[in-house]
């Protein structure tokens, strides 16, 4: 989180996933996250590429991807995959990209299509979607806390 800081301007958030891979913005006050729709491409080197894509037509400062951590906070193979598609989009991008403990963002994101009656096709669409703004979210969130911790 360090790394984003110092980071002026948007932030794009990923939820990377092996079929889809959610994708989200925040403004340029790095308030609000919104969902922005979600990539097929599949494979870590064609998603990183996608990724990178959307990050410069965004115009992002920084990455923030979720990380899938074990409850216990271990992290298994999933988390493995993730960190070598950080490294290659990193790599790609020359911008930070930070994961982000993702560990109830999937949870809650199909807590709220629970909520909003959203079953069958329209959720697969809009699920992924969502993981990646709820992850962009609370990673504002905690910028935001840490901020102000530095500066108070």
């Amino acid at each position: 989180m360090e790394r984003l800081i110092q980071c002026k301007g948007k932030l794009l958030g990923v939820d990377f996933g092996d079929k889809r891979t959610g994708l989200a913005v925040s403004d340029r006050t790095q308030f609000l996250a919104s969902g922005i729709g979600y990539i097929s491409p599949g494979g870590l080197e064609k998603t990183a590429e996608a990724v990178g894509a959307c990050a410069k037509e965004q115009g992002v400062c920084a990455i923030v991807v979720g990380l899938p951590v074990n409850m216990n906070g271990s992290e298994g193979f999933r988390a493995e995959r993730v960190r070598r598609f950080i490294a290659q989009l990193e790599e790609q991008t020359q911008l930070p990209v930070v994961p982000f403990d993702e560990r109830l963002s999937t949870m809650e994101a199909g807590r709220y299509l629970n909520e909003s009656d959203t079953r069958g096709q329209k959720r697969k669409q809009v699920i992924d979607t969502l993981s990646a703004q709820i992850i962009l979210q609370s990673a504002l969130d905690r910028l935001r806390f840490l901020r102000s911790q530095s500066s108070g």
